[in-house]
């Protein structure tokens, strides 16, 4: 009997942006794990920081690839921690992910829950995302990659991964 292929998870991330920035640490993060990902993880890296071609991309891949889960991941300069989002907004409305984070969160070290995705293309992109999965059997997270330093990088990377692990088995 011939095994199925497990179902696909998709992880994205962000270009640079600002012309102070040379690397956008959600690229950082997703290219620095790339070898010790599960097989079935697709990257989708270097997102262009835009209100609508962000989410059409993204969109696009769930489309053609239908995965499990969805990772969306983008830099937040001003935060200390991996933060995973509970919701994304646009204009009056709010969706939340379904995932349970406070059980995510305790598979980790030190990422922490947030609940304001801020104002900006992350937050567009979990919103259209979310709203797009809403009726499939793909769940979608948002997580926000602090500035990395060689004091941090081990346990960015160490969160990160459990967080996979921990969607690839329930996702």
């Amino acid at each position: 009997m011939e095994k199925l292929a497990a179902a696909p998870i998709l992880i994205t991330s962000f270009r640079p942006w600002k012309a102070h920035q040379a690397i956008n640490t959600s690229d950082v993060l997703v290219q620095q794990v790339s070898a010790r990902l599960p097989q079935n993880v697709m990257p989708l890296r270097w997102l262009p920081v835009n209100f609508d071609l962000a989410p059409i991309q993204v969109i696009s891949h769930i489309v053609q690839y239908r995965p499990k889960v969805v990772i969306c991941c983008g830099m937040a300069e001003t935060r200390k921690t991996l933060t995973v989002e509970q919701w994304g907004t646009e204009q009056e409305q709010r969706l939340a992910t379904p995932i349970d984070l406070h059980t995510l969160v305790q598979k980790t070290i030190h990422t922490r829950i947030s609940y304001d995705a801020g104002n900006f293309v992350c937050n567009r992109l979990y919103y259209r995302v979310l709203r797009h999965v809403e009726q499939q059997r793909t769940t979608a997270l948002f997580v926000h990659v602090p500035l990395m330093t060689q004091a941090n990088q081990a346990v960015l990377e160490f969160d990160f991964l459990k967080i996979v692990e921990y969607l690839n088995a329930v996702g």
